[in-house]
Order: C-alpha cells, then sequence, then structure tokens
C-alpha cells in the first residue's frame, strides 16, 4: 500500500487575480474552508497518511492552515531549499525538495490546486510496482492540456497544448511514482517557457517504457482561475447530493 504523497502548493496563482493578493491559491475559501482541504479530505479517506506538502508563496500561512484544521503533515520549502521562483521555477521543482523524505518508497504526487475523487485517488493503490502511472481523461478541448500520446496502455509522450489535434486524452496532474522519478531530474532542461517541467522527466520515463496510463472515472478540477470557485462550489454540492 502506498501511504507517501507529494503534495506540490509552492505557487501564488497569479491567474486568481485579487483573489491570492495576500494567499496562495490553495488556500481560498470554497464554501466552507480552503480548497487545499478538500484535497487532503479525499487523500486520507483514500488512505495516504504520510502528506508532504511542498510550500513556497506566503509558507507561513500554510503552517497555519495545517495548525487550524488539525493536518498532520511534513512541510518543505521550496523556496528556501532552491530560492525565489526567479531563480527556479516549475511543476519539477517539488520533486527536487522531496527526495530524502521519498526514500526508497513508491509515492503518489499532485498539486494543491488539483481535486480527484476519494475513488479514484484508491485506484492509485496496488499498481505494479515497478511502473509509473499518470492519470488521464479525454477532453473536449485537449488543446488547452498536455495530451498524452500513447501505445496500449503505455505513454510515449506527453505534448503541451499542442496545436494541432494529436488527441483527445490529456494529463490530469496525478502520478504515482517510483523512486527512478528522481534519476531523470538532472536529466531536464529548461522548457520553452523557462521553467523546469515535470512533464519532461515523466515524458523521459515513458521513453524506456516505465509509464502507464490510468484513466480516472469520477471527477477532475483544475482550481486555477476565479470562475473556478463556483465551478468547485457546483462540484461539491453535486457530490453532497
Amino acid at each position: 500500500m502506498i501511504k507517501k504523497v507529494v503534495i506540490a502548493a509552492a505557487g501564488q496563482g497569479t491567474r486568481m487575480k485579487h483573489l491570492t493578493e495576500d494567499k496562495s491559491k490553495h488556500l481560498i475559501e470554497v464554501l466552507d474552508k480552503p480548497f487545499l482541504a478538500y484535497l487532503l479530505d479525499n487523500l486520507l479517506e483514500a488512505g495516504y497518511n504520510d502528506l508532504i506538502v511542498v510550500t513556497g508563496f506566503r509558507a507561513d500561512l500554510m503552517e497555519e492552515f495545517l495548525k487550524k484544521y488539525g493536518y498532520k503533515a511534513k512541510l518543505v520549502n521550496q523556496f528556501e531549499i532552491l530560492g525565489p521562483k526567479e531563480k527556479e521555477y516549475g511543476t519539477l521543482c517539488p520533486m527536487k525538495c522531496v527526495r530524502d523524505l521519498v526514500g526508497d518508497d513508491d509515492f503518489l504526487a499532485t498539486y494543491g490546486d488539483h481535486i480527484f475523487s476519494v475513488r479514484d485517488l484508491q485506484g492509485f493503490q496496488n499498481l505494479e510496482k515497478d511502473i509509473n502511472y499518470i492519470a488521464a481523461r479525454i477532453e473536449e478541448h485537449p488543446e488547452n492540456y498536455g495530451v498524452l500520446k500513447t501505445e496500449g496502455e503505455h505513454l510515449k509522450e506527453i505534448v503541451e497544448k499542442p496545436k494541432e489535434f494529436i488527441g483527445n486524452l490529456v494529463n490530469c496532474g496525478l502520478y504515482k511514482f517510483t523512486p527512478g522519478i528522481f534519476e531523470k531530474i538532472p536529466c531536464v532542461g529548461l522548457s520553452p517557457r523557462g521553467e523546469y517541467e515535470l512533464t519532461d522527466a515523466v515524458s523521459l520515463l515513458a521513453k524506456e517504457n516505465k509509464v502507464k496510463v490510468k484513466p480516472i472515472q469520477d471527477y477532475w478540477l483544475d482550481f486555477g482561475r476565479p470562475e473556478d470557485v463556483e465551478k468547485m462550489a457546483e462540484l461539491l454540492n453535486r457530490i453532497k447530493k
């Protein structure tokens, strides 16, 4: 059983505009509590009780949040380890900060601004030990996402926001990693947008036939824009019914 999960929550979330002037988007309240609380609750219910939260922007507020709601998690400050985002930034950076905490175990990794059902999170338990997995689902507008090129159940490549249609199976930002992910970190250079991308490391593993695709069954929300506050509230109300 996998117990460890790395949650990337270092960014501010500037696309949320005024909502993140004084806190990160992970702590924006939806209905009666911060967004991140819903993800943590689902992770705990799914059996992941070794939480590693990678913080950065307003790390003090993240610490206060965990204490207020009684979550037990290891906090890692990305900016203290790697420097400010102007020096080094991107979705691969949290992986650079947790190698010693993860050790030799397989682990789950996701972002603090994503939400998944308990059932889909549980689905990432008891998978093949030496294989990495990436969550995926069909989207009507794949050009807005990282599109997965596959061969059977194996991932072959991730193409970020393709301008031409190459498929509609997209990356949902939920992974089951083996420690092999850490071996690829030194091989990843800056992306065209000047960041270190986790998907580039995943694509390197895919070239070695070490990544399989696992479709999610229920819901997924990427909490990134002001209108997503209402979308999240609607999702929560729908689940409650």
